[in-house]
């Protein structure tokens, strides 16, 4: 574990230098979305990593998601994001893998419908679309949040449908919810929990298995010229063929003026 806990720590810092300059963002989830959008004509690159390790019937499993994104405002409630490119790294020596892997590319919008702090509730609309070599995947998802004062509390309701193989002939589904609160300490800190629970479909033939929920903490910093947050998550069910920790890095920086 300490040299996965070393390793992980070389590639976020890595991250971090090649980041640049970074400016402040709203962000204070990672698996959670907020129903807030860009300002209009504002654009913003994110750069996401995320480290998932260690399956109960797979303890050599090892595996790092990296994500670059930009997002750019529309509107003043309509936000367009682009995947510039989703790949992995893994090491798994039961299964005879060790290498990175590109995995795909995708664009989403975000349409927000009501205000988290002047309306009753925030509420968006999100939609996705990814594609990649032999994948491909649309993802909708219902995002309700609410802020009391330094308190935000929010809540995601995703679906997703998944073609994968050489001819699209895999054809899967999986339910998702997410929640999280936030409250903030100071300018600079905000902290947290966030939940992520996981539900798996089949070949769109039902639920089968136990689903797999998720619980820890989040930490964001931020000042004038950077923010950035990171949320460990703990496996709280028991599904042996999911991994038993997970931890996502998000760094955010302004582009343009």
């Amino acid at each position: 574990m300490n040299k996965r806990i070393s390793r992980c720590a070389v590639i976020c810092t890595f991250a971090v230098l090649t980041t640049g300059r970074l400016d402040a963002g709203e962000r204070r989830f990672t698996f959670v979305y907020e129903a807030t959008t860009e300002k209009e004509g504002e654009w913003e690159f994110e750069q996401w990593v995320t480290w998932k390790t260690a399956k109960e019937n797979n303890r050599d499993f090892d595996r790092f998601e990296f994500r670059s994104e930009v997002e750019y405002g529309v509107t003043h409630d309509f936000q367009l994001g682009f995947y510039l490119s989703d790949w992995r790294y893994e090491e798994n020596s039961s299964e005879g893998k060790r290498g990175g892997e590109w995995r795909n590319v995708a664009v989403e919008g975000i349409w927000n419908l009501a205000d988290p702090t002047t309306d009753p509730i925030g509420l968006a609309l999100y939609g996705e679309i990814k594609y990649g070599d032999e994948l491909l995947e649309l993802e909708g998802k219902l995002i309700a949040q609410k802020d009391y004062g330094k308190l935000t509390l929010a809540y995601n309701a995703t679906i997703e449908a998944e073609w994968e193989g050489h001819s699209y002939d895999e054809d899967n589904g999986e339910l998702q919810q997410t929640a999280g609160l936030s409250y903030q300490f100071s300018p600079r800190y905000h902290a947290g929990i966030e939940l992520l629970h996981e539900f798996g479909i089949p070949d769109w033939r039902g639920v089968r298995g136990k689903s797999t929920l998720y619980l820890g903490p989040n930490f964001s910093y931020r000042t004038e010229t950077w923010w950035a947050t990171l949320t460990p998550l703990f496996q709280v069910s028991d599904v042996e063929d999911e991994p038993d920790f997970q931890m996502r890095l998000i760094f955010g920086m302004p582009l343009g003026d």
